[in-house]
């Protein structure tokens, strides 16, 4: 690996930013902006990556070969540790560095998105220094990817009531059990996964976060095919996996508190549009409106009119979150509102384009821009599960958030 030149000191932004201008103009064209016009270019709106394994490996490759030259450049931890790889500077230098960012053409680091802001973040806060010192740098320069391995087909969003299990033996641990729903795993490189490790303790006592490679014998991905067609998400098997204890995430029975850490990151990624999933331009949703003669009803106004207006409270809400993430504070269970905001408004979504186009959404009538939105559609249940389904997180709002007496244990 390339190791980046620290500077002495510190760049103002002014320097930061005209060396970021300079790099980026060097690899990468200008983002046009484009209006949108209805019947040219992509048709695509589909939440979740319908790619082949093919088309995912040539992708993980475009996604690395950038990665690891803006790691290299520079500009690829900016705000990390220095001794872990990152270049030690600050929130605003990093503000500075995505808003250049954002107005160049460049490769998508989406299949870097679970690794870096949920996975990364809990080594960083949990393991032990041979594990931030062998992983962090690699994964901000793009070299390793990670997955997330929590949820389980008994457990759901109950995530305490995992039973995968984790038996000590020597300086080691031993896995055996299953996860399911893993995006990403059939690329990933690591995994961060939580296991029971004591089944006489109460449920979310028992538990031990670990960093397991998934390359490592005893492993086993299996894709799980969707309504959409596509195989975003996994089923992935631990039959007798080991696991060396310098890979063992906090304390032994201390692993909901590394879960906590990793759901709340989970959430404030996928929140705030960070996760690689999102609600379409509102624009596409006015034009197909317009586009079937539709924009004139009232009823159908107003449904636009809640989307655009929740869309952007949620936006002001999630920049209030991230600042506050931004600042070196955790976030908070606040951040399961902004995903609940992300749903809601897909289902708004939902519900307007079946006012929309009717029949068109089922029965392919040819007609540009209308049975693409079906992607879409089959898409929205998925996001209600992924990162807690909304039930879950309404309980988390209400406890904790509102102060709301606990729901009632069914057993």
């Amino acid at each position: 690996m390339t190791a980046i030149a620290i500077q002495a000191e510190v760049p103002t932004i002014e320097e930061f930013e005209t060396a970021g201008r300079a790099f980026l103009e060097a690899n990468a064209p200008k983002r046009s902006v484009e209006a949108f016009v209805w019947g040219k270019g992509t048709q695509d709106v589909s939440l979740f990556p319908e790619r082949t394994p093919e088309e995912d490996l040539v992708n993980l490759e475009i996604a690395r070969t950038w990665a690891q030259k803006v790691y290299d450049a520079g500009f690829g931890w900016i705000t990390g540790p220095v001794e872990y790889g990152g270049r030690g500077l600050t929130k605003e230098h990093q503000q500075a560095w995505s808003a250049l960012y954002a107005s160049f053409d460049t490769p998508s680091l989406s299949i870097y998105g679970i690794g870096l802001g949920m996975v990364a973040p809990t080594i960083l806060d949990h393991a032990t220094d041979e594990v931030k010192e062998a992983y962090l740098a690699k994964m901000w320069r793009g070299d390793i990817v990670a997955c997330q391995l929590f949820s389980e087909p008994s457990s759901g969003s109950d995530l305490a009531s995992l039973q995968t299990r984790a038996v000590r033996d020597g300086d080691e641990w031993v896995l055996n059990g299953q996860k399911v729903w893993t995006s990403g795993a059939q690329v990933s490189d690591i995994g961060e996964i939580i296991c029971r490790t004591d089944p006489d303790l109460p449920k979310h006592r028992g538990l031990t976060g670990f960093v397991v490679d998934m390359h490592a014998p005893g492993v086993e991905v299996r894709p799980l095919r969707q309504m959409t067609g596509g195989a975003s998400f996994n089923e992935v098997f631990f039959t007798d996996v080991r696991v060396p204890d310098s890979h063992r995430l906090g304390d032994v029975n201390g692993g909901w508190t590394v879960a906590l850490t990793t759901l709340m990151n989970e959430r404030a990624a996928i929140g705030g549009g960070g996760g690689g999933v999102g609600l379409p331009a509102t624009t596409r949703l006015i034009e197909s409106a317009k586009a079937t003669g539709r924009n004139t009803d009232p009823l159908i106004r107003q449904q636009l009119a809640d989307i655009v207006i929740n869309e952007r409270v949620a936006r002001y809400t999630n920049q209030r979150a991230m600042a506050k993430i931004a600042a070196g504070e955790l976030p908070g269970p606040e951040m399961s509102l902004a995903k609940m905001s992300l749903t809601a408004n897909m289902l708004r979504t939902n519900e307007v384009l079946d006012a929309i186009f009717g029949m068109s959404l089922t029965a392919d009538t040819g007609a540009w821009g209308t049975f693409a939105w079906t992607e879409y559609l089959l898409g929205v249940p998925g996001m209600r599960i992924a990162g807690g389904s909304d039930e879950v997180l309404r309980n988390i709002i209400g406890e904790r958030v509102l102060g709301l007496p606990k729901e009632p244990n069914p057993a």
